[in-house]
């Protein structure tokens, strides 16, 4: 081989990224080679391995070999990621990850603070803002020289309730204190009443004005601890301080004795009154924080100040990349706690999308999640902008449109679980079309129209709703139907169902994008509540405790404490996780396995699949809910894998296995195809047709079409997002929905049935 042959070689190797014998959760010694500097898209059905190689193996050595580069200082304060098992990850580059994990649910962060807009506009303010409150810093609520003083800058006050603290017709020594940290013999109660300053046999109805005060507000001038009034010293306990670090016993209580309000000195503007004077063009800081994207794009646009002006260009060139990405409707001042999962991840594109960075790998998780079907080919120019600038860019993603934009595909499978972790087909997303797997045959099939509908049973009427954008909505929605909300990102659907719907029908069951809690010790049979019947037949069998058959408990093997691995803490080094020599990664104490159910001893019952579970159990207790996870298409779960390596739709499905054969409930589902195959979504349409025909009210929340085509009947809110939206565009069904003149949701679903509306259903024109 001549050298130049040999360096268009490496040359060519390097252009690629390279993984080998990859065996993270399910991939079976997968090796792939990704093209640099284009869009690659994962796909395969949920649980096929898409995560596990993308996220698991890529992303995390790619972030692990880059901390090793830091120094010993700084290395010591990252996180640490342990080696992913493989052979070969080679030629990778700077990993940046934009997953669905909510950006944070503290009250102090924003829109405008987690894009970096808001600290442009404090400076614009600060440079040509009249009349001036001082440095950028004076127009931060999270600064001491901004902030309100009566809220500390949060726009409102927590109190405690002092209705509810006591039963002034009890004495302090017979329990006047409600608050159940305040007991009677508690650290706190001893603290007040030891002091000898009140009458503990005296009720507190007898109580004088004087002898309220001291109780309510302590001894005027004193710092003894015996003298601190209840209300300044509750303030200090709970409500002065981060209360994450308290018990759920104890956030529970405070909450119950507390009540919220707007501050009644900024009301709810979170600024100082020496902010708040200040105008640029006549607009306070309040007004710039509380306007639409789109809104403020204009109003900055007119700012002409030697100074203000090039703030305002900077401002607006990030306010101009959140309404690109389709998140136009929002405005700086919303908290980022109240985002769903896609909006806050694009809200995290928008900070990659100013940067002039080449050369990086960015991977994607799902991010057409939460958009209308309108708004995903805005998303796809934006992906193809990042790649263009000399940028890798991976996607997991089961959206059509999204595949379709890509320029290579790799797809996993063929199933889930054990049935998947292997790459069958990878190509260009015309041959993945054509290919002979799950995601090729999905898309091939053709879409249709559902044909007949089941009429409702009644009706959950809804009056006068006028929560956030919602126009003072009244409207009619049937019950023991399957019906679908639909509209743009921020067209008022979540919060008509979930906020006005939800609020005004509290027996309705919520199943929402969290999905469920996940951990490293829950399991599928720890979820549906049959661990413990588990536990008890090999209790029955043997003659010994069930608690010896938990490995939580007493049947936790000593080593590792029933995590069945051990993970050594190497200071500033990445961790080493070894399986636990001891129980040899089962969790349980070798003596535990001597006992046996059926002639399998409890470790290789947790080994078995939900399919193979079904038949191997007598127990028609067992046996009936074990085989709700068959029903859900999850039979090839086993029994004791970790909840923490599931899928997001595999977590949705199996909160839903819980609640099959019930009958005569509301059921609200909130995008319930987030994290699903095309395939998954028939079999979770599948799903809802049982509940449905059970007796049950299906309320989804949807963009996919395939959902919305499936529909008994259609609500449909518009016309667009925010202030634009809020109305009740439509209410019937998907045919009678094709006909409507200006919805975005009946324009993508004739494009996607590709025909003439007239030609595929006739009948009543559509409620507009």
């Amino acid at each position: 081989m001549t050298p130049s042959t040999t360096a268009t070689a490496d040359t060519t190797a390097t252009e690629q990224i390279v993984i080998e014998g990859a065996r993270e959760h399910n991939l079976r010694d997968v090796s792939v080679r990704i093209p640099k500097n284009k869009i690659t898209v994962f796909t395969g059905v949920s649980g096929s391995g898409k995560s596990s190689l993308v996220f698991a193996t890529l992303a995390v050595e790619a972030q692990r070999q880059l901390n090793e580069t830091f120094p010993t200082f700084v290395r010591n304060r990252l996180p640490r990621h342990q080696r992913p098992e493989a052979d070969v990850i080679d030629h990778l580059s700077t990993a940046v990850v934009v997953d669905q994990k909510p950006i944070g649910a503290n009250a102090r962060s924003t829109v405008g603070t987690a894009t970096d807009i808001a600290p442009i506009i404090r400076l614009l303010f600060s440079r040509c803002g009249e009349p001036s409150a001082g440095m950028a810093t004076a127009y931060s609520f999270n600064t001491p020289e901004g902030a309100c003083p009566t809220c500390a800058g949060l726009g409102h006050t927590i109190q405690p309730d002092l209705d509810r603290f006591f039963d002034v017709s009890r004495s302090l020594n017979e329990g006047a204190l409600l608050f159940p940290m305040f007991n009677v013999g508690g650290v706190q109660w001893n603290l007040f009443t030891r002091t000898g300053r009140f009458d503990l046999d005296k009720p507190l109805e007898n109580f004088s004005a004087a002898e309220w005060e001291r109780l309510l507000h302590g001894e005027p001038g004193s710092t003894a601890a015996g003298d601190e009034g209840l209300v300044p010293r509750f303030h200090r306990l709970y409500l002065g301080r981060d209360t994450s670090g308290l018990s759920a016993r104890t956030r529970k209580a405070v909450e119950e004795f507390t009540i919220q309000g707007l501050c009644p000195t900024c009301h709810g503007a979170r600024l100082n009154q020496a902010a708040l004077k200040t105008q640029v063009n006549g607009h306070t800081i309040t007004d710039h924080m509380a306007m639409e994207v789109t809104e403020l794009i204009q109003v900055l646009g007119k700012v002409d100040h030697p100074l203000g002006t090039p703030l305002a260009r900077q401002a607006s060139a990030g306010l101009r990349r959140l309404d690109d990405i389709g998140l136009g409707y929002l405005n700086l001042g919303r908290e980022t706690s109240t985002l769903s999962g896609g909006e806050s991840q694009r809200l995290k594109m928008v900070r990659f999308l100013g940067s002039s960075l080449t050369g990086m790998t960015y991977i994607f998780d799902e991010p057409s999640t939460g958009l209308h079907p309108r708004d995903v080919g805005r998303m796809n120019t934006l992906l193809r902008r990042l790649r263009d600038r000399g940028n890798t860019v991976l996607v997991v993603e089961h959206d059509r449109d999204v595949i379709a934009a890509a320029d290579h595909v790799i797809d996993l499978g063929p199933g889930a679980g054990t049935h998947g972790g292997h790459i069958v087909h990878q190509g260009t997303p015309d041959g993945l079309r054509h290919a002979d797997t799950t995601t090729g045959r999905a898309l091939r099939r053709r879409p249709a129209l559902k044909t007949s509908f089941r009429a409702p049973t009644g009706h959950l009427t809804i009056e006068n709703a006028d929560v956030h954008n919602l126009k003072n909505l009244t409207l009619q929605v049937p019950t023991g139907v399957l019906t679908v909300f639909t509209g743009v990102a921020g067209s008022g659907k979540s919060t008509l169902v979930t906020d006005v719907l939800a609020r005004r029908h509290p027996d309705a069951l919520l199943v929402g994008q969290a999905g469920i809690a996940a951990s490293s010790r829950s399991t599928p049979v720890s979820h549906l509540g049959v661990m413990d019947t588990i536990r008890k037949s090999f209790a029955d069998a043997t003659g010994v405790q069930p608690g010896l058959f938990s490995f939580n408990s007493r049947g936790a093997c000593p080593a590792c404490k029933g995590r069945g691995e051990i993970t050594a803490d190497m200071a500033y080094m990445d961790p080493v996780t070894t399986t636990c020599e001891t129980c040899a990664g089962s969790r349980y104490a070798p003596e535990v396995l001597q006992h046996t159910l059926n002639g399998k001893n409890i470790v290789e019952v947790l080994a078995l699949t939900a399919e193979e579970a079904a038949t191997f159990f007598t127990e028609r207790a067992l046996t009936r809910k074990i085989g709700l996870l068959n029903e859900v298409g999850l039979g090839y779960l086993t029994l004791g894998q970790p909840l923490s390596t599931l899928s997001g739709g595999e977590r949705q499905r199996l909160k839903l296995a819980g609640e099959l054969h019930k009958t005569g409930r509301i059921y609200i589902l909130d995008e319930p195809t987030t994290g699903l195959h095309m395939s998954d979504t028939q079999t979770l349409l599948a799903l809802l047709d049982r509940f449905v025909d059970a007796g049950n009210t299906m309320l989804v929340i949807e963009h996919d079409l395939d959902v919305i085509e499936h529909a008994d009947h259609i609500i449909d809110l518009g016309p667009d997002g925010g202030r634009h939206g809020g109305q009740l565009l439509f209410s019937g069904t998907p045919a009678q929905l094709l006909h409507h003149p200006t919805s975005h949701t009946a324009r993508v679903l004739r494009d996607d049935l590709n025909a003439n509306p007239t030609e595929l259903t006739s009948g009543p024109q559509p409620r507009q």
